[in-house]
């Protein structure tokens, strides 16, 4: 099956290239009104909770369900589920070195 890359943010699209066998924690983002063979799909993923009107389920797939999840007419957009690591973030870390350095002219004035 052909990827949709369309509807893939570039997390994912990153991650995928980097770890092209493993599994990644996802966001689907659907059209609201599912049909039985959308819920059948998401159920196949292991989300048995399909709400009416829900437009967002977290699965962990493979890259070979993120390929059939992409090519689903009722799925919008997929994204990547990352949690924040603060001190892996560049920016984050950077703020948090600025703001320790800052505590410690202070203290010595």
């Amino acid at each position: 099956m052909i990827m949709d890359y369309q509807k893939l943010d570039a997390a994912l699209t990153m991650a995928l290239n980097e770890s092209p066998e493993g599994s990644l924690e996802i966001f689907i983002h659907t059209h609201t009104h599912l049909d039985a063979g959308a819920t059948a799909v998401l159920k196949s993923l292991g989300i048995n909770c399909v709400k009416a009107n829900q437009e967002i389920f977290t699965a962990t797939v493979s890259p070979d369900q993120i390929s059939q999840l992409s090519a689903q007419p009722w799925v919008k957009f997929l994204r990547q589920s990352a949690t924040l690591d603060v001190m892996r973030s560049p920016k984050l870390s950077l703020l948090s070195s600025h703001h320790n350095r800052f505590s410690t002219k202070l203290r010595r004035d």
